[in-house]
């Protein structure tokens, strides 16, 4: 199963299309997107009738409730332990190759799941380590096809492409449930893991099809624990990113009983069997699509922050209405409610991410937002199962009702900005390395000299201030401001990278949103000519010249 979802390198030739074409279907005239969502919509179905045969196989094996809660925990753990490294590879690594990677695991893994289950060799343990399993191929799949997104559509029609991702993971999750139980109760568990095997046959051939186009790269590729750490500290030092993170931990953690506690909902509760199981998971994957169909209706009206707040909400009175109802019609209603609630809450931070996240980075800002959402549900999920078999079902549900009614007012203090579509295109060129200087040898540092009029110096420093985070977020580092004693009009701005290639990485990551930092610095400069900058490269004592020539550089 693959989850929904974002960025890229190249996007396609849509000459064709109108941008003022507002339908929410404009994205599946691309054919490569087409064929791409077709076949996931199709790997989703599986991995939905797959969730069914082993939350349902597990109701089987065990009969406590946080055993059973595991299973959504161990679906999530993955994306919580690998996303971020896996995303890294997304920005680094050929994506087609990784996705078709990802899908060939997950076709393995189903298949000994199936036979080990046919054998009748299926224990609580190898159930759970085979859904890890299959969950770790979603881990790698996931951030490498967001990425690859807007290669497939323009940006204009990035969030609209988002939107019908999501739409098709819940025309899957809405669908494949009920179907799921019909397989269960037919044909046995077995036979819904063998039905999840074959549908990930059809994307692998659309992306063995795929003739992706090379990109030529004017720097050596990032090696991959550099890259998570630089991912990491763009998180940290991003307020919309760190935002969202946030907030997704906190909704999916306190929101994950609807999920983890559903099958005791159709069994305890409702005294159901599998069909009635895939029935109230249909019932949310129905609201979900509703709600992907309406969001870009919704988006074009509302603040990202006013939909969040009012999905919450309807999210956690839907999840009251099925912690008090014995009625499976009014249980099936409340979770339609239920569905629509969660899709715009994580279509809303999804979108948000990847609209403020930069090319060079986008794998990465995905999976740590994968991370927080799956994160939150493998958490929260063990937690409810716990509160569950403490107390009852109907307690633990009504109990995340308030906790994920409380993540609304969040919003007050930490609200998801408005979407204004900052363009993130690489500001200025990386720029090629000077004659015989290696790449990865010396550090560099580099100094950046202001006049500053003494009145504006409060005011310069203020704007420092957002220059020293950004400075900081794309990878330079020791940043230092500086005032000189005998002229206290000269301030030097000083920062360093690790190496000359790091240098020109860290170059090539300004956007052409963060130009209007540096206009806002450079407008307190009151010289003749504009700043002046002077780059140094570290030298050692007896370690020998690694230049040929001093350092020619037409860098601005």
């Amino acid at each position: 199963m693959i989850g929904p979802m974002t960025l890229s390198t190249r996007s396609p030739d849509t000459s064709e299309d109108d941008p003022a074409d507002h339908s929410a279907w404009a994205p599946l005239r691309q054919p490569l997107f087409a064929r791409i969502w077709i076949a996931s919509l199709v790997s989703n179905f599986g991995g939905m009738i797959q969730a069914v045969g082993a939350a349902w196989l597990m109701t089987s094996l065990s009969r406590s409730a946080d055993t059973v809660a595991l299973v959504q925990a161990a679906q999530s753990l993955p994306m919580l332990a690998f996303a971020l490294v896996f995303g890294a590879v997304a920005d680094i690594y050929d994506r087609r190759l990784v996705m078709l990677s990802a899908q060939t695991l997950m076709l393995v893994f189903s298949v000994a799941l199936a036979a080990m289950t046919y054998m009748g060799l299926t224990t609580p343990f190898w159930l759970l380590a085979f859904t890890f399993l299959i969950g770790c191929g979603t881990a790698l799949h996931t951030p490498a096809w967001q990425a690859s997104v807007s290669e497939q559509v323009q940006r204009h029609d990035l969030p609209r492409a988002i939107a019908l991702n999501g739409l098709g993971f819940n025309l899957a999750r809405s669908l494949g449930p009920a179907a799921g139980g019909l397989v269960v109760a037919m044909a046995g568990a077995p036979a819904a893991f063998l039905v999840n095997a074959a549908t990930y046959l059809g994307l692998i051939v659309v992306l063995a099809a795929w003739r992706r186009p090379k990109t030529p790269r004017t720097l050596p590729a990032e090696r991959l624990a550099p890259a998570v750490l630089a991912g990491l500290q763009y998180a940290r030092l991003s307020p919309t990113l760190s935002t969202v993170l946030i907030r997704a931990f906190l909704f999916a953690g306190a929101g994950s009983a609807i999920w983890a506690l559903t099958p005791l909902v159709a069994r305890q509760v409702l005294q159901g069997g599998p069909a009635v199981y895939g029935l109230l998971l249909g019932g949310l994957g129905a609201g979900a699509v509703g709600a992907a169909l309406g969001s870009n209706w919704l988006r074009q009206r509302f603040s990202t922050e006013t939909i969040v707040r009012g999905a919450g909400a309807a999210f956690a009175v839907a999840m009251v209405v099925v912690a008090v109802s014995p009625w499976l019609p009014v249980t099936l209603a409340a979770l339609v409610v239920g569905g629509m609630g969660w899709m715009l809450s994580m279509s809303s931070f999804n979108v948000t991410v990847q609209t403020f996240s930069p090319g060079w980075v986008v794998g990465r800002s995905v999976s740590l937002f994968q991370t927080a959402m799956a994160g939150g549900l493998a958490i929260g999920s063990w937690g409810w199962g716990l509160a569950a078999q403490g107390t009852s079902v109907q307690a633990a549900i009504g109990l995340s009702a308030a906790a994920a009614a409380a993540t609304t007012l969040l919003g007050l203090r930490w609200a998801v900005p408005v979407l204004d579509h900052p363009d993130f295109a690489p500001a200025r060129a990386p720029g090629p390395l000077p004659i015989a200087l290696e790449p990865t040898r010396g550090g560099v540092a580099v100094i950046v000299e202001y006049r500053v009029a003494e009145a504006d110096a409060a005011a310069f420093v203020a704007a420092m201030v957002e220059k020293r985070r950004i400075r900081r977020r794309d990878g330079a580092r020791r940043w230092t401001l500086l005032q000189d004693l005998g002229d206290p009009e000269v301030w030097v701005e000083r920062f360093q990278s690790p190496s000359w290639v790091e240098h020109l990485r860290h170059r090539h990551r300004t956007t052409v949103a963060d130009l209007h930092i540096e206009e806002r610095v450079r407008a307190f400069h009151r010289g003749e000519t504009p700043p002046l900058i002077r780059r140094f490269i570290e030298r050692l004592p007896g370690a020998g010249p690694d230049l040929e020539h001093p350092v020619q550089t037409t860098l601005p």
